[in-house]
């Protein structure tokens, strides 16, 4: 039996892989996406379409994949999301540190309903001291602060979601309890 030579100047097409049907996202154009997103440089890119929000983000510069977040329809609230807040807070964090979320979750202040929580404002913390916990898919993260100082602002309430980076505290480091 004779095998059939590819005809000269053609080329062995791959046959493409059919997206499963219970898939958010057609594989190939996850793939484009990935291309453009590595070729652009960027940290950071999301992307919408008919309702489906999907987010590309580099966590470090040595890393050598990059995270996927896809998401079901986008509401009014999340149409803004990839650009970065100006709030009031910011603004007014001039010489504090701001301590943002490093994830996607629900921000509580305290380790139960009933326990006390774990700073209030105006209480001098230790660099590496809990300020919250934020909860992301049943597992408690504990926030450590980043710097010895005072909580001046505490910007979240408790049992509200909070998205990445979202600002969390200002704390004005270096300061020092009294006496």
């Amino acid at each position: 039996m004779k095998g059939r030579a590819p005809k000269p100047g053609k080329k062995a097409v791959k046959p493409e892989p059919k997206p499963r049907p219970d898939a958010l996202v057609d594989p190939k154009t996850l793939q484009e996406l990935i291309a453009v997103f590595q070729a652009a440089g960027v940290s950071d890119l999301e992307v919408e379409r008919s309702g489906l929000r999907i987010r590309l983000r580099r966590e470090g510069a040595g890393s050598a994949s990059s995270p996927v977040e896809a998401s079901g329809p986008a509401s009014a609230a999340g149409q803004g999301a990839g650009q970065p807040k100006a709030s009031a807070a910011d603004e007014a964090a001039e010489g504090l540190v701001t301590m943002r979320s490093p994830i996607v979750g629900t921000f509580y202040r305290s380790a139960s309903p009933y326990a006390e929580s774990y700073v209030e404002e105006g209480a001098y913390v230790k660099k590496g001291q809990v300020l919250c916990i934020v909860e992301a898919m049943k597992l408690m993260n504990e926030i450590e602060s980043e710097v010895d100082g005072r909580v001046v602002k505490i910007l979240m309430e408790n049992a509200k979601p909070v998205e990445y980076g979202e600002p969390l505290f200002l704390i004005e480091p270096g300061a020092q309890p009294e006496g």
